[in-house]
């Protein structure tokens, strides 16, 4: 199959795409330095509309993305994530913020979803997904990549970084939202000279045998998983991700996982007669392996 029919398949062959701006109330055109994907759509969700990306001459590493990604890199220093949230609505999906650092792997991609902002959140599980998928191809023989729910990713045990996710703050519950954000920092270099076993719980990818898996390959890999598991969401619903989700938990095997609508998880015990019930929207406000000071995974 060539590459012009696989992208035509994974976004459905739409030849136009029309932003939001354009089907409201706001006619002001977008500025000529933003361009239409011509594989626009992907069932309920806007990827395809993107910016001309962002470089600086000192970053000489290629970060190759597939259609419809357009690249915005930041200086080392910057922050993939709040940068992404800000220029969200008039940079557009597929818009993918990636910051040029030696030690970490951060990135944040822009989504417009068609569909009310309650179940829109489930979007942050294909992000993990395709973050944990990005790992997976480069993770040594039986070293296993898990999921502490929702946000955290765990290599063979020791935290390795994880996902966030943003919406505007005026957004609608039963509308749908003018973008999502979703977000990722991996540490890939354990860039501290304490000696083993001093943080027992933080690792690296160097330090778990990933070779030379550095910050673009996994963003490389993120994005080619990210349009797997969207394409997946379009053609089965989103019943077919929740299981590849739910199977890289940590967890106790004797419970009985499943979403609902929203993506809030229940838990049911078997020795419960009710579930308990995890709040998704909660859950993401503030990612629970980020540490403010550090300004990346907690050690």
């Amino acid at each position: 199959m060539s590459s012009h029919e696989q992208i035509r398949m994974v976004f459905g062959g739409c030849a136009s795409l029309t932003s939001r701006r354009q089907r409201g109330t706001d006619s002001r055109r977008r500025p000529a330095s933003y361009r239409y994907s011509r594989w626009g759509r992907k069932g309920n969700w806007r990827i395809g509309l993107t910016r001309a990306g962002t470089t600086f001459a000192s970053m000489v590493e290629p970060i190759h993305l597939p259609p419809p990604f357009t690249l915005v890199r930041l200086r080392e220093g910057g922050d993939a994530f709040s940068h992404a949230c800000r220029i969200a609505e008039e940079s557009g999906a597929g818009t993918l913020v990636y910051v040029g650092r030696f030690d970490l792997a951060e990135f944040a991609v822009v989504l417009e979803p068609n569909e009310p902002l309650r179940s829109a959140r489930r979007a942050f599980y294909a992000g993990m997904i395709a973050l944990t998928d990005s790992l997976r191809a480069y993770a040594p023989p039986n070293k296993p990549v898990t999921i502490d729910w929702p946000d955290a990713v765990r290599i063979d045990g020791g935290l390795v970084g994880g996902g966030r996710f943003g919406w505007p703050a005026s957004a609608d519950e039963d509308e749908p939202p003018a973008w999502l954000v979703f977000g990722a920092m991996i540490r890939t270099v354990a860039m501290t000279d304490d000696e083993p076993g001093v943080h027992p719980l933080a690792s690296a990818l160097d330090q778990e045998g990933f070779g030379d898996a550095g910050a673009a390959q996994v963003t490389q890999g993120f994005a080619r998983n990210l349009l797997l598991a969207f394409d997946r969401w379009q053609v089965d619903g989103f019943e077919s991700l929740a299981p590849e989700f739910l199977s890289r938990l940590s967890r106790d095997h004797r419970a009985v996982l499943r979403f609902d609508d929203a993506g809030d998880l229940l838990v049911r015990r078997t020795d419960a007669d009710s579930a308990e019930r995890r709040e998704l929207k909660e859950a993401i406000r503030a990612p629970s392996w980020f540490d403010p000071e550090l300004k990346g995974p907690r050690r």
